[in-house]
């Protein structure tokens, strides 16, 4: 089995910072791309950002120059640096993780629990 695991999340004032990190676990062969995606009240789950196990990113317009994904693949992880927060970031962020599991012939899509993310004054 694989697991996703994350952390990081919690609360902050607007313009603050917070940090989240993901990590692979279990009989994994390869990962393809990672990415963050988030959820709010009443919203449905929206791409945050992506990586490629080359590194080429991928962000949302609303987090783009704000936020930076990055990923270590010898320790099959993704970190997301979350800059100048707003209100409007609170959610939940969901790790995501496309990959292939030892003895496995398909590619498929694995998702973490989620990390809360609460922006407020």
């Amino acid at each position: 089995q694989v697991q996703l695991v994350e952390s990081g999340g919690g609360w902050v004032q607007p313009g603050g910072s917070l940090r989240l990190s993901c990590a692979a676990s279990g009989r994994i062969f390869s990962i393809n791309n990672m990415a963050w995606y988030r959820q709010a009240p009443g919203n449905q789950r929206e791409l945050v950002a992506s990586i490629s196990r080359g590194g080429v990113t991928n962000y949302a317009d609303s987090v783009k120059a704000r936020f930076t994904i990055s990923r270590d693949n010898a320790r099959n992880t993704v970190t997301l640096q979350m800059n100048s927060l707003k209100v409007e970031d609170t959610a939940v962020y969901y790790c995501n993780a496309n990959l292939r599991m030892i003895a496995a012939g398909a590619w498929y899509d694995y998702w973490g629990q989620g990390t809360q993310v609460t922006v407020s004054s």
